[in-house]
């Protein structure tokens, strides 16, 4: 059954990832590429990166209370980032123990880490959520002034020191699609791994390999 219904659900990911046509191809009555039973969403014409015209509830039509096409784009660059460090956290820390300091948290899950941790240093936790505070503040001033001024790309911080920017145009297009794609599935994969953890306490990789092991072939 589970089976049956992770196959189902193959179509609907594979339009959601197709690549956006070049926007000179866009008509205003053009049908959504990854909805093509829906007519394109008027403000999604492919310009920004990994843009497929996926938008059923209609949000990029949203332009009031300080809300716009603008502001929930950053809202998804930001995500993106910060599920794809979540992942990458989680797995590490489970793969090869917890960092220096934090040995208490025991725990495969790394749910059960977290309140392992404010157990035994609750200023770790306090520490973390101030910085997120600066940096949000952050931010928030680069957004809005961003957005005032139409010289700021979503999610654009000039923090480059790889210099992709500089190199080929279209190079630096491409990884720009890259990083909304793989940002995409790391949101879906951070929500996974969090709700793992609330409900079986399980590591990631330790409810993968139990799967595996009562579900094999």
């Amino acid at each position: 059954m589970r089976t049956s219904f992770l196959l189902s659900l193959l179509p609907l990911s594979s339009s959601f990832f197709l690549p956006p046509p070049p926007p000179s191809s866009l008509s205003l009555h053009s049908k959504s590429p990854s909805l093509p039973f829906l007519s394109r969403p008027e403000l999604l014409d492919g310009t920004m990166a990994g843009d497929v015209g996926f938008d059923p509830l209609g949000l990029s039509l949203i332009d009031d209370v300080g809300i716009d096409l603008y502001w929930l784009r950053e809202a998804e660059i930001k995500h993106a980032r910060v599920a794809m460090l979540a992942v990458a956290g989680i797995l590490q820390v489970e793969i090869f123990g917890p960092a220096p300091g934090c040995e208490m948290a025991t725990s495969k899950s790394q749910m059960d880490a977290f309140w392992q941790l404010w157990n035994a240093h609750p200023q770790y936790i306090a520490f973390g959520l101030i910085m997120i505070t600066v940096i949000e503040w952050i931010g928030g001033i680069a957004a809005t002034a961003g957005r005032e001024s139409g010289d700021r790309e979503p999610g654009d911080f000039m923090l480059d020191p790889l210099g992709f920017s500089k190199g080929e145009p279209e190079k630096f297009e491409r990884l720009k699609v890259q990083e909304i794609k793989n940002g995409r599935l790391a949101m879906w994969a951070a929500s996974g791994l969090i709700l793992q953890g609330c409900t079986t306490h399980q590591g990631g990789i330790e409810a993968l390999m139990s799967s595996l092991e009562k579900n094999a072939f």
